[in-house]
């Protein structure tokens, strides 16, 4: 089965199209899967909208058992994933996600908060199923200034 090469194809475009709607600088940062998630990956780009940061995401898959139309909730927590800390912006005026051709989801979000502050805070980024399909963290990465892409 060929569906890591599509998988590594489609997290590319998605970056690239994320960093060509920004007004300058931009970040990839991979998400980890959390247990509850096994074997899944993930992607968010997040980029420079002036006063806020977009973010889009791609993801390869969820739980199964995962209520459909799939529903997300999208966190900024201060800290790191390994030592995650309260949530600084939640992002969840959408919950919604559009399926992909090849197995995965995209969405897109955005932050009422400046990229420069969070790349040189110590934040990190969560991704929830929604109350009705667990409510568990499924993925998260860390936010790190070396990721930083002109």
């Amino acid at each position: 089965m060929k569906l890591f090469p599509s998988l590594t194809v489609l997290v590319i475009a998605t970056n690239i199209a994320g960093c060509s709607t920004s007004s300058g600088h931009g970040t990839s940062i991979p998400l980890a899967a959390t247990r509850y998630n096994a074997g899944q990956i993930g992607n968010v780009t997040l980029a420079d909208w002036g006063d806020k940061t977009g973010l889009s995401f791609f993801i390869s898959g969820a739980p199964t058992g995962a209520i459909l139309p799939l529903r997300l909730y999208t966190f900024i927590n201060k800290g790191s994933c390994q030592q995650p800390g309260p949530i600084a912006y939640a992002m969840n005026d959408k919950v919604t996600t559009e399926r992909q051709a090849v197995s995965g989801w995209s969405f897109s979000r955005s932050a009422p908060v400046k990229l420069s502050i969070l790349l040189a805070g110590d934040y990190s980024i969560v991704v929830r199923m929604a109350p009705d399909s667990g409510n568990v963290d499924i993925f998260c990465g860390d936010i790190k200034q070396q990721g930083a892409v002109k």
